[in-house]
């Protein structure tokens, strides 16, 4: 391509759907800075962590759903490029929701597609992903002559919606606009890995809220396993590069837009082991990668288990009481088995090549993640915290409570240790009694070091006791 730095952005009008996400948000601002004429960020949310900073700089927040055509097409109207980055199912609990996600990646893609016709707007870039041809098997420096995974054999229902919507994409390329102006849509599809970032919002927070709760218990896969990764500035980058590419550099020559049609993988080219990858950042929030290593064949009996008894817990997946799963069958193979892609198509073609290197992204990342702790409560491990309510509510049961149920039992192991009824309670009391001085204390303190917390340290410290405060005194400390 023979254009200049800001081609195609300047003066011109943009929408990002998904714009209020950590991809979506960062694009934005970035078409902004660059000096687009107007930017929309299309989204079923009305606000999310970076609403407040886009609408300070003037991005256009405009909610609505993907799968309303009706939205879509109120959205669309006068842009000159769209960024296709909405997409649902791609991690948790979200994975079992096999309805939304058809919805969301199939019928919201045809949507838009068809908006961009109706409108005539000239460019659309989609995000897709590395599942659209990679379903487990092991694949080393692949690249874009890959065929599709197979769409019977997805083992979730993202990666097969994810290639449908992306074969559309591609197949729209070079279609005429409704309005028979004699102009036509051009796309191309950005295939890129696992994002990081500082604000990311789905691998490292999942992973450092295992971490946090002691439930990081094992690797999968062996230690030689690489897997790509990309940093979210250079995932923008690409995607400005992308929407450049679908301009027409040499007016009059008949040949199509260098990148209309194609479709390439994005990285920082630096595949790693997923562990190892997140191992600094881990030790920088004072967290343990486990030793011990689970093989992809077991984890993957773990992971169809646990889509078995989410798939039970269907109706109850969007409750706040439940849980992410702690791995699903598609996660195995993320993390489990090598698979990693050269972008040298998207620098040939496009002029991509990441400009933040792996050890700066992950540097950026760690200081987000410890200014994020130093914000927030911390506290001890899931096992802390079930040995101390049940330990509190059992030597209240033993003490005061009628012979009924398990209530014999717990007493019978009491008076092992104990001796005594009168002792039990009397070890009840001063244990409460310690609960709830070192509760204040902690609120006291929290006051001068933790002010927006004050109320959480106190809670929690009541009912860890010295488990929780000890947690305070450290950063009270520092």
């Amino acid at each position: 391509m023979h254009l200049s730095e800001n081609e195609g952005i300047e003066n011109n009008a943009f929408v990002v759907t998904g714009g209020l996400g950590f991809l979506g948000s960062a694009l934005c601002l970035e078409l902004l800075r660059r000096g687009a004429r107007q930017v929309r960020a299309f989204d079923l949310r009305s606000s999310s962590p970076w609403s407040t900073l886009l609408t300070h700089k003037g991005v256009q927040c405009i909610r609505g759903d993907i799968v309303r055509k009706q939205d879509v097409e109120r959205a669309f109207r006068g842009a000159d490029c769209v960024f296709h980055l909405a997409s649902f199912g791609m991690s948790g609990k979200e994975m079992l929701q096999f309805g939304r996600i058809d919805d969301v990646n199939i019928t919201g893609t045809c949507h838009v597609l068809d908006a961009c016709l109706h409108h005539g707007i000239k460019r659309l870039v989609y995000v897709s992903t590395y599942n659209v041809v990679f379903g487990g098997q092991q694949i080393i420096n692949g690249n874009e002559t890959l065929p599709y995974f197979p769409l019977d054999d997805h083992v979730d229902p993202y990666g097969r919606s994810k290639s449908i919507a992306e074969q559309l994409v591609l197949k729209y390329n070079g279609r005429p606009f409704k309005n028979k102006n004699g102009n036509c849509l051009c796309t191309c599809v950005l295939r890129p890995a696992a994002i990081y970032g500082p604000g990311e919002e789905r691998h490292l927070p999942r992973i450092i809220t295992l971490a946090r709760l002691g439930l990081l218990l094992f690797r999968i896969g062996d230690h030689r396993v690489k897997s790509d990764w990309v940093y979210v500035d250079n995932l923008v980058l690409s995607l400005i590069l992308a929407s450049m590419g679908l301009l027409d550099d040499k007016p009059g020559n008949g040949e199509p837009p260098i990148a209309a049609g194609q479709a390439y993988f994005i990285s920082d080219g630096s595949p790693v082991n997923t562990f190892e990858f997140i191992q600094p950042l881990l030790r920088s929030l004072g967290y343990q990668l486990p030793n011990s290593s689970l093989s992809v064949d077991h984890a993957l009996v773990l992971g169809k288990v646990f889509w078995v008894v989410y798939t039970i817990l269907y109706p109850c997946l969007n409750c706040w009481w439940l849980p992410q799963p702690f791995i699903l069958p598609s996660e195995v193979h993320k993390v489990g088995v090598t698979h990693y892609f050269s972008y040298l198509k998207a620098k040939e073609e496009i002029g991509y090549v990441p400009m933040v290197t792996p050890r700066e992204g992950m540097s950026a990342t760690i200081s987000y993640w410890q200014e994020r702790k130093r914000r927030t409560l911390d506290g001890p491990t899931i096992y802390v915290w079930l040995f101390c309510v049940i330990g509190m509510v059992s030597l209240y049961s033993a003490a005061f409570l009628p012979d009924i149920g398990l209530v014999p039992r717990i007493r019978d192991i009491s008076l092992f240790f104990f001796r005594s009824l009168w002792m039990t309670r009397l070890v009840f009391f001063l244990s409460a009694a310690a609960h709830i001085i070192e509760a204040f204390f902690a609120w006291h303190l929290a006051k001068r070091v933790d002010p927006a917390n004050a109320s959480g340290w106190f809670w929690q410290t009541f009912v860890l006791g010295f488990f929780s405060l000890r947690f305070l005194l450290k950063r009270a400390s520092e």
